[in-house]
Parts: structure tokens; sequence; C-alpha cells
């Protein structure tokens, strides 16, 4: 089935309109290695970093829902985009703009975003899940932010929400350790408005979408506007750790993280740091 208007140039993100204004998105995983999945290879990245404009003007969307199709949310970057950014200066500052409009993209779309994540969430796909209005996540699910893991500082979303949403000392052990936050830990730290059991999950994103859909819709927006004004007073630390992490790009950190990720071994990085 084709995306709806004006969506159709979108190919790695499957969209769908229901009752009531809901938009459903769907991060695809058919695109990436392995099928079950979905990746953020350099198409997909793309796409999210402009979807949250195009929300934002369509006059027919009143909410969105965000979910990953497969076997989890979303499976982070491929390692090919990965690759790429490294060896080339002109694709590591595209995709540093396109991971800057990802973060604003979400916090300034009018329209209320829900998320629903199951499975691993992982890199740009988890920028989404977090920033998201109400983040939804089966109790099951794999929360990881894999930035150290690659060899790079936590960009993206990490430095603007992780502390607002969980704490500085939360926020400083999952960051800095890359480690799993499960779905019932996640809500039980403040990293997500709520968890359900996995069949459980897109039931309740759509009822929750619903409800918002079917709510006034200045006081829904003007409200996610006025909150919003805490994460863009943290736009400065964002920009700052977006910024150290492409620079990390440019390292021979990341280059023993592709490699250690490719071979399926932990990395060996070298102890000696230039910093």
């Amino acid at each position: 089935m084709a995306n709806p208007a004006p969506y159709q140039h979108y190919t790695s993100l499957a969209l769908a309109r229901h009752e009531h204004g809901v938009l459903e998105i769907i991060m695809g995983a058919s695109q990436s290695a392995n099928k079950k999945l979905s990746t953020a290879d350099h198409n997909m990245h793309r796409e999210l970093s402009t979807i949250w404009t195009d929300i934002d003007r369509d006059p027919e969307t009143r909410v969105a829902i965000i979910h990953g199709e497969g076997k989890g949310f979303s499976a982070g970057g491929d390692l090919g985009l990965v690759q790429d950014m490294a060896d080339d200066f002109n694709v590591r500052t595209r995709v540093w703009r396109e991971a800057r409009d990802l973060v604003y993209g979400v916090i300034n779309c009018s329209k209320p975003v829900v998320s629903a994540m199951h499975g691993p969430a992982v890199g740009a796909g988890l920028v989404a899940g977090l920033l998201a209005d109400v983040s939804i996540a089966a109790r099951n699910a794999r929360i990881i932010d894999g930035h150290t893991r690659l060899g790079v500082a936590a960009g993206d979303h990490a430095a603007i929400v992780w502390p607002l949403l969980c704490g500085m000392a939360k926020a400083k052990y999952y960051l800095l350790l890359c480690e799993a936050v499960s779905g019932e830990e996640a809500e039980r730290i403040g990293l997500v408005s709520l968890t359900v059991d996995e069949a459980d999950l897109l039931p309740k994103a759509f009822e929750v979408a619903g409800r918002l859909a079917q709510g006034s819709q200045s006081a829904i927006r003007w409200t996610k506007y006025a909150l919003n004004n805490w994460l863009r007073m943290a736009g400065p630390n964002f920009d700052t750790s977006l910024a150290l992490e492409f620079m990390g790009f440019a390292g021979p950190d990341v280059r023993e993280g592709i490699d250690s990720l490719r071979q399926r071994r932990a990395p060996g990085f070298d102890p000696r740091s230039p910093f």
C-alpha cells in the first residue's frame, strides 16, 4: 500500500492514516541486512530527520505514532553508514545536520508524538522513542544508547533528555557504561512514560493517540510547546554533545568500535586519550 499524501516520497518509513487524525509511522526492517530489525542506513536516517516537519505541516494529522517493524523498535545505525561517516567528511557533516534536525524536529513538531518500543531500541530510532511526548515500552524492551560502545560520545538525544527524565546519576551510569535498560526499569526510573506487556503495546499506543487526537488540539499542542521549553533550554548541551560525537567519528576509536561490532568481539580501545 502506498504512503498517503504528502508522504509518497518516503521509502524506509511506511505510513498509514487512522481515524481521528492518527498517523502511524513504521520504521521498516526490510531494508536492513538481516530483514529482522529496522536499521538506520543512509535513507532511513534522512527520512527520520525530515518526517517531523512534514507531520507538523500536515493538516490531516493530529497525532503521530512511531514504532518498529519486526523483532524490535530499532537496531541503531547501519555499519555501512557509520563507516562512511568515519571515512568521508561530507557524509559526516550531512549526517550531523540530519541528527540535529531529528532531535529538534521531534521537539518542535506541534503535533503530539507517541512511541511504542519493543525489543531492542537503539540509535536514531531511539531518539524519536524517548523524545516522544508519550513513550510506551514493552516490559521486555531493551533500551540501549550505544555510542560509547562504538567509540564516540553520547550525542543524539542523550544529553538533552536523559538527565531530565531519569536524573544525572542514572543518565551517567547508563550512558557512560552503555548499559541496557529494560522497559520495566525504564518506567521505574522515569525514562519512559509507561510500560505494558508486548501484546498490549500497539493497542495501548493507539488508545493514547486516540485520546490525544480527540482532545482540545490547541490546549494539547500549546502544553507540549510550553513543556518542551525545558528541552530547548538544554539546546546548548545537545549541540555540544552532538559536535563531540561527530568529532569522534573522525578519530581512531570509532574504527575499532566498527571492527569489533563486525567481528562480534569486545572492543580494544587505546587507553591513551588525547583529551
